[in-house]
């Protein structure tokens, strides 16, 4: 059986991953591909409890390396029960937010470094790394204007613009470091070129 694909989808705060990611699966699933879509931290009912950990205010503060630990536990369970059995039955898997989200908010936000990073992603993922990202970018103040009307925000959403500006570089960092994998896409724009952007890189990866 040939072997699915894996589209993450990246990006901050309130650049509109939840509108594309439901259009991407309308977009594949019209080519008459089966699509698996989930999401970290979560994707398990172990790792969905992770994610409400890492999401909740809490009275205890979070300590960095025990939020990147999170991070990958929640992910550990999400590969070996979700992601690379989807993958070895030829579904394709979108997946909202993955590694990159860890270099962005835990290496950037919280700045720790990429080399502990990458142990843990090596350690956690062995060679299993997304086939296509697409980054989803815009202004910190216009995505955190947009996630402020969604309601009242999680522990991330609750940061300060400077995190999330740190978030932002480190999130193009990745871009730059890995071109052939992670696709730019300006999010600032109308959606219908957001979308038509999208459809031009997934199509290259249809062919």
């Amino acid at each position: 059986m040939i072997r699915g694909k894996f589209i993450t989808l990246e990006g901050g705060e309130g650049v509109g991953k939840t509108t594309n990611l439901a259009f991407i699966k309308d977009y594949l699933q019209q080519h008459n591909i089966t699509v698996v879509v989930t999401r970290e931290p979560g994707g398990t009912v172990l790792a969905e409890k992770i994610r409400h950990i890492l999401l909740d205010k809490h009275s205890e503060a979070i300590s960095e390396h025990a939020e990147l630990l999170l991070m990958f536990a929640a992910r550990a369970q999400h590969i070996k029960h979700v992601i690379e059995p989807a993958l070895a039955q030829g579904r394709w898997v979108l997946c909202d937010r993955f590694t990159d989200a860890t270099y962005a908010y835990q290496g950037g936000g919280r700045n720790m470094r990429s080399s502990t990073i990458e142990c843990l992603e090596n350690l956690v993922q062995g060679p299993l790394r997304p086939d296509l990202t697409l980054l989803l970018d815009a202004p910190v103040e216009i995505g955190i204007e947009r996630a402020r009307k969604r309601g009242a925000f999680d522990r991330f959403e609750a940061e300060k613009i400077s995190f999330f500006e740190q978030v932002r570089r480190a999130y193009l960092l990745q871009a730059e470091l890995h071109p052939e994998r992670i696709k730019l896409i300006k999010a600032n724009q109308p959606l219908a070129d957001v979308q038509r952007a999208l459809i031009e890189v997934i199509h290259t990866l249809l062919r």
